[in-house]
């Protein structure tokens, strides 16, 4: 038995979103002004009872991924802003889509400074609202929904440059 154990902490993952509108990436961390970035892989299910049982049989068939999250307008944080835009000026189809990587931390690539384990989802950003009581920041809330398989690899933290693998 171990005796010891090592909880893995929200700051142990970073999160970057890529805010560029041409084909060069333009990462961005997703830190300040975030106070939740939530993954539900949303497994979709095909359960069966076959004729010799009585009980359901359950397979995984797809997954509906999304990444709830909460943020505080700040200007000068271009991710928050770059939602905001998204939102504010009610984009849609490939105008509100972009680069999302959601790096690993805990998951340092041996022999490679400052590069972790990294999956990049093609996200699809569902703003749901922009909202702020009196004297409060104001603050953006929705999803990043996939669309699509994501491409596991690897990022570095200080190129900001993701590799796939």
């Amino acid at each position: 038995m171990n005796d010891t154990q090592t909880n893995i902490m929200r700051y142990h993952v970073a999160d970057y979103l890529n805010v560029s509108d041409t084909s060069t990436a333009d990462y961005k961390l997703m830190g300040v002004g975030f106070s939740s970035l939530n993954e539900s892989p949303s497994a979709e299910e095909d359960e069966k009872i076959y004729i010799n049982m009585k009980s359901a049989s359950t397979k995984v068939k797809s997954y509906n991924t999304e990444f709830a999250f909460e943020a505080e307008l700040i200007k000068e944080e271009e991710a928050t802003m770059w939602l905001y835009d998204v939102g504010r000026n009610q984009k849609t189809g490939a105008d509100a889509m972009t680069d999302y990587v959601r790096v690993e931390l805990f998951r340092p690539v041996d022999g490679s400074d400052n590069t972790y384990e990294a999956r990049k989802f093609k996200v699809s950003a569902v703003i749901d609202s922009i909202e702020g009581d009196g004297g409060d920041p104001l603050e953006t809330s929705g999803s990043l929904k996939a669309v699509g398989d994501f491409v596991d690899g690897t990022f570095n933290t200080s190129t900001r440059t993701f590799t796939a693998n």
